[in-house]
C-alpha cells in the first residue's frame, strides 16, 4: 500500500509538475533561440525512434536537420546542437529542484526506517541500556571532497534553491521569471576553477545548508533518546577534502590549506553572528545585553578578520553565563532556543568541518629521499638502506628540516605544510585539522614516512596531534594490509603514538580505485574481508578499528544505496563509527536540501546502530563464503581479460570522453596522477575512468564479469546456491542491486553503430554481450521481471533523466564520431564533447 501511495505522490508531485514547468520552460523567448526549446522534445522523440531501429547517432541528427530544421549548413546545425545542449542542462536542474521539492512528501511513504522507529524498536526488544552505550560513543563522519563533478557556481545554487521554494508554492509567474533568470545565467566555468573556488562552492553548502541541517538533525536524535542529558556532539562530523587533498592535485598548496582554513573559520562565524542575532532579539532582558553584546562584538571582528580569533571555551563561556542570568533571573524564557545554539557551537566548535590533508604515498617516498640525501645519509635512492636502517631514520633520526632548502616544489611545500598544520590546530582547534591520508598504501612506509616528516618538521613525538590513515586501495593494498598494521603495531614509538590518540586507529579503504583495479564483484568482496580481517588484528592489539569508506556517486565507485550497504555489514567488522566520503554531485543530490541531509545522514545513523545492535544476525556461513569467493574469482578473470584486451585503453582514449574530463573547467584537479605521455589504468583517476563509462551508457565497472560468473555456476547446475546466496546474505544483495541499478542507466544503442568499427566493432561485442549477460543473470537469481523492479521510484526517476538527456548523449556521440573523422570543424565538435559533459553528470546525480 505505501509503495502504491508513494508511487502515485511521486507522479503527482515530480512526473505531472516537471511536465507542466518543463512546457513553460521549453517555450521561454530567449535570444537568438527562437523556436529552438520547442524543438527539444522533437529531437528526443526523433532519438528513441532512431536509436530502437538502429539508426546511428549520424543518421538521426542528419535526418532532424533535414526534416525538422532549417538549419542547412553544418556549421548551422553545430550552433543549433549548442542551444540544445544548453536546454538540456537547464532541463535537469529544473527536474532536480521539482524531484528536490518533493522530496518531504515521499518520504512519507518511504518506509524507511527513522531514529524514531528505530528507538521504539530498541525498547521492544529491551536493549536499550546497551543501544544508549553505543548511542554515546557512536558517530557517523560525512566526508566532503571537491572530485570534479561538482560544479555550480553559489549564483546558480542560489537560483536552484529560489526555484525549490517556489516550486513548493506553486508561483507561477515567479517560477516563470526564475526559469529566465537560470536560462540567461551561464552554468559552466569561465576557467577552471582553483582548489580555493572549489572550497568555497563547499563551504556555500556549509553554511546554507549543513549548518542548520546538523544542527536539526542533532536535536531530533536528542528528543528521541528521551535523555535530556545527551551529549554525543560527534553523533555526525563533517570532514573536508578540499584545500587539503594534494593528492594528485599540484595546485593545493600549503598557502591554499591555510586559506581554506581560515575560510571554514571564518563562514562559521558569520553563522554564530548570525544566530546570535536572531537569539538577540528574543533575549531582551537588561542583565543579558553586556554578555550578549560582548559576544557578539567578537564575532563581528572574528568572522571578517582573519587574524582575530575567538575560541570554543571562550564562546561557551559567554554563553553559560547567559545561561545561568537567564535561569535564575528570567524564568527560562527562550531557554531552548538558546540551548539549540550552545548544541551547536559544541558541535562545530570553531572549525565548521575538519580538514583532513591528503598524500600519495610515492610524493612522501621523495620527500624522504630527497631529505636524506642532502643530509648525505645516502647517495641516490631509498633503496640503500635496509628496512631496519630506514625505520631508524624515520624514528630515531633528529633532522631539522627548513622548507626553504628545497627546490622542487613538492619536497618544499610537503614540510611548509606539515610545519604549519600547528598554526591551523592553534587557530581552528585540534578538531580543525587532525587527519593525515595516505594514498596508495601498500608497506609500513605509507605510515612511517608521514610519522617521521612530522618529526623532522619540528613536531615533538608525544605532540602529534594526528591521526596518520593509510588508505589501501589496491588489490595489493588490501592483500598487505594486514601484515602491515600488525607490523606497524610491533613499533614501540607507533604503538605509544596510538595511546596518546586514544588507541583507536582509522583505516581507510577505497572503492573508486578497488573497482578499477580488481572489477565490482572482486573489489567490494575484497574491502569486506579486509575489514573483517583489519577489525580482527587490531582488536587482537587492543584497538579500536574505524573504517573510512572512500566511496563515490555511482556503484562503480562504491555509491549507490548506502544505507543498504551499512546495514549489511557482517558481525566481524568494527562499528563504533560510519565514516565516509561524499563526492562530486552526490553533495547536493543526496545531502544537496536540508530535508535530504537529515533523511540520509540519519539512515547512515540508523543503519549502522541497527548493525552494531543486531550484528549477529549478519553471518556469511563457511560455505556462502566460499561460494562469494568464487563468484569472485570468476567474475575477476572475466574483468581482468578485459582490462589486459590490447584495445582497453585505446576504446577510452579514441571512443569515449575520457580526455574531455580534463578539458572541461569543472575542477582544479588533473585527470590523471603523473604526467606520463602514455596512459596507463595505474595512472588514471577513478572518476574519469568510471564517468566515461558513464557517458558511454556503458557502465562497464559497475557490472562487468557477473554475468560470467553466474552464468558458469548456472553451467555446473548450481544456480540455486547463487539464488540462495541472494536470498540470505544481505550484503550480496546490495551489492547485485548497485549492479542492477548500473545496468538500469545503461543504453547499449546509444552506441551500437561501433559494432560495424573496423578497429573496435569486436571490442564493442565483447561490452555489449557482457550487459546482456548480466541482466539476464541478475534478474534470474533476484526473480525480478525488470531492473530495480522493487524499487518503482528510483527506476522511475532514472527512466526521467535518461529521457531528458538522451538528444545531449546522441549529440556527444555524434561529435565523437566526427572528430574520428577528421572533420574541419574538429574544435567545435570538441567544444560540443566537453559542454555535454556537464548535463549528464548531473542527470546521473551518481556517474563519477
Amino acid at each position: 500500500m505505501a509503495q502504491r501511495e508513494r508511487m502515485a505522490e511521486f507522479k503527482k508531485s515530480v512526473q505531472n509538475k516537471f511536465n507542466v514547468y518543463n512546457s513553460l520552460f521549453l517555450s521561454l523567448p530567449y535570444a537568438d533561440v527562437e523556436n529552438v526549446g520547442i524543438l527539444v522534445p522533437l529531437l528526443l522523440d526523433q532519438c528513441e525512434k532512431g536509436l530502437k531501429a538502429g539508426k546511428n547517432p549520424q543518421k538521426i541528427l542528419a535526418d532532424f536537420f533535414t526534416h525538422f530544421t532549417d538549419c542547412g549548413t553544418e556549421r548551422e546545425q553545430l550552433d543549433f546542437m549548442f542551444r540544445i545542449i544548453q536546454y538540456v542542462e537547464r532541463q535537469v536542474v529544473l527536474y532536480d529542484s521539482v524531484e528536490d521539492t518533493a522530496f518531504p512528501k515521499l518520504q512519507r511513504y518511504s518506509g524507511s526506517t527513522t531514529i524514531k522507529d528505530y528507538f521504539q524498536m530498541v525498547n521492544q526488544t529491551k536493549n536499550w541500556d546497551k543501544i544508549a552505550k553505543q548511542l554515546s560513543i557512536f558517530s557517523a563522519r560525512i566526508v566532503l571532497t571537491a572530485h570534479p563533478t561538482q560544479f555550480y557556481s553559489p549564483a546558480v545554487l542560489d537560483i536552484i534553491s529560489d526555484l525549490r521554494a517556489l516550486l513548493d508554492e506553486n508561483r507561477i509567474d515567479d517560477i516563470d521569471i526564475t526559469m529566465q533568470q537560470l536560462g540567461l545565467t551561464s552554468l559552466v566555468n569561465a576557467k577552471k576553477p582553483t582548489p580555493l573556488d572549489e572550497a568555497k562552492n563547499i563551504i556555500y553548502i556549509l553554511r546554507n545548508t549543513y549548518y542548520n541541517a546538523v544542527g536539526q538533525l542533532f536535536q531530533y536524535v536528542k528528543r528521541h533518546t528521551d535523555h535530556p542529558g545527551f551529549n554525543n556532539y560527534n553523533i555526525i562530523k563533517l570532514g573536508f577534502w578540499p584545500g587539503g587533498d594534494r593528492d594528485g592535485n599540484p595546485f593545493v598548496t600549503a598557502d591554499i590549506t591555510n586559506q581554506v582554513a581560515d575560510e571554514l573559520r571564518l563562514t562559521l562565524m558569520k553563522c554564530y553572528y548570525n544566530d546570535l542575532k536572531a537569539l538577540r532579539k528574543k533575549l531582551t532582558f537588561k542583565d543579558l545585553q553586556e554578555p550578549l553584546a560582548a559576544l557578539n562584538t567578537k564575532l563581528y571582528k572574528a568572522m571578517f578578520q582573519e587574524n582575530y580569533l575567538v575560541g570554543y571555551p571562550e564562546i561557551i563561556e559567554k554563553l553559560e553565563t547567559v545561561k545561568a542570568i537567564l535561569v535564575q533571573k528570567y524564568h527560562s524564557l527562550y531557554l531552548n532556543e538558546l540551548t539549540e545554539f550552545m548544541d551547536k557551537v559544541h558541535i562545530f566548535k570553531t572549525h565548521f568541518a575538519s580538514l583532513d590533508i591528503r598524500q600519495d604515498h610515492s610524493k612522501h617516498h621523495l620527500v624522504v629521499e630527497t631529505v636524506l640525501k642532502r643530509k648525505g645519509l645516502i647517495k641516490n635512492s631509498l633503496d640503500e638502506l635496509g628496512s631496519e636502517e630506514l625505520v631508524h631514520c624515520l624514528l630515531q633520526k633528529n633532522l631539522k628540516l627548513n622548507a626553504a632548502d628545497y627546490s622542487e616544489d613538492i619536497v618544499s611545500d610537503t614540510i611548509a605544510n606539515i610545519q604549519q598544520l600547528k598554526a591551523i590546530q592553534e587557530k581552528n582547534g585540534e578538531d580543525g585539522c587532525n587527519r593525515y591520508i595516505i594514498s596508495n598504501s601498500e608497506d609500513i612506509f605509507s605510515v612511517l614516512f608521514v610519522f617521521g616528516l612530522f618529526r623532522w618538521c619540528g613536531w615533538k613525538e608525544d605532540q602529534i596531534t594526528f591521526d596518520i590513515i593509510p588508505l589501501f586501495e589496491t588489490m595489493k593494498g588490501m592483500d598487505a594490509s594486514e601484515e602491515v598494521m600488525q607490523a606497524l603495531f610491533n613499533i614501540p614509538a607507533y604503538r605509544a603514538h596510538l595511546e596518546r590518540r586514544g588507541n583507536a586507529h582509522t583505516i581507510m579503504l577505497g572503492f573508486s580505485d578497488g573497482t578499477k583495479d580488481g572489477g565490482y564483484l572482486k573489489a567490494n568482496w575484497s574491502i569486506l574481508k579486509t575489514k573483517e580481517t583489519l577489525s580482527k588484528v587490531c582488536k587482537k592489539n587492543g584497538v579500536v578499528a574505524k573504517f573510512f569508506d572512500g566511496r563515490g556517486g555511482p556503484p562503480a565507485r562504491g555509491g549507490g544505496k548506502t544505507h543498504r550497504f551499512y546495514a549489511a555489514q557482517t558481525k566481524d567488522v568494527a562499528n563504533d563509527e560510519i565514516q565516509l566520503t561524499i563526492q562530486g554531485q552526490t553533495i547536493t543530490s543526496t545531502y544537496g536540501t536540508k530535508e535530504q541531509f537529515i533523511h540520509n545522514a540519519e539512515q547512515l545513523l540508523t543503519a549502522g546502530l541497527s548493525n552494531n545492535l543486531y550484528a549477529k544476525d549478519h553471518t556469511i556461513s563457511a560455505a556462502q563464503r566460499k561460494l562469494m569467493e568464487e563468484l569472485s574469482d570468476r567474475s575477476f578473470a572475466k574483468y581482468d581479460a578485459l582490462k589486459q584486451h590490447e584495445k582497453f585503453i585505446p576504446y577510452l582514449e579514441k571512443r569515449s570522453t575520457l580526455k574531455y574530463y580534463t578539458k572541461a573547467n569543472i575542477g582544479s584537479r588533473p585527470g590523471k596522477r603523473g604526467n606520463k605521455a602514455q596512459l596507463t589504468l595505474s595512472d588514471l583517476r577513478a572518476i574519469s575512468f568510471v564517468g566515461s563509462w558513464s557517458q558511454l551508457k556503458q557502465n562497464v565497472p559497475g557490472y562487468f564479469g557477473l554475468g560470467t560468473a553466474i552464468m558458469e555456476l548456472k553451467e555446473q547446475g548450481r544456480l540455486k546456491e547463487v539464488k540462495k546466496l541472494y536470498r540470505e546474505v544481505p550484503f550480496f544483495r546490495a551489492l547485485m542491486h548497485n549492479s542492477m541499478m548500473s545496468l538500469a542507466k545503461t543504453n547499449f544503442n546509444l552506441t551500437s553503430y561501433m559494432k560495424d568499427d573496423p578497429e573496435f566493432g569486436a571490442f564493442w561485442e565483447i561490452l555489449y554481450q557482457e550487459y546482456q549477460l548480466s541482466e539476464k543473470m541478475l534478474l534470474q537469481i533476484s526473480g525480478q521481471k525488470i531492473l530495480m523492479e522493487d524499487e518503482a521510484i528510483s527506476r522511475e526517476s532514472v527512466n526521467i533523466r535518461e529521457k531528458i538527456v538522451l538528444p545531449l548523449l546522441v549529440i556527444q556521440q555524434n561529435a565523437l564520431f566526427h572528430i574520428s573523422q577528421g572533420s574541419q570543424y574538429k574544435a567545435l565538435y570538441e567544444k560540443i564533447v566537453t559542454r555535454s559533459l556537464y548535463g549528464n553528470i548531473n542527470a546521473s546525480r551518481n556517474s563519477a
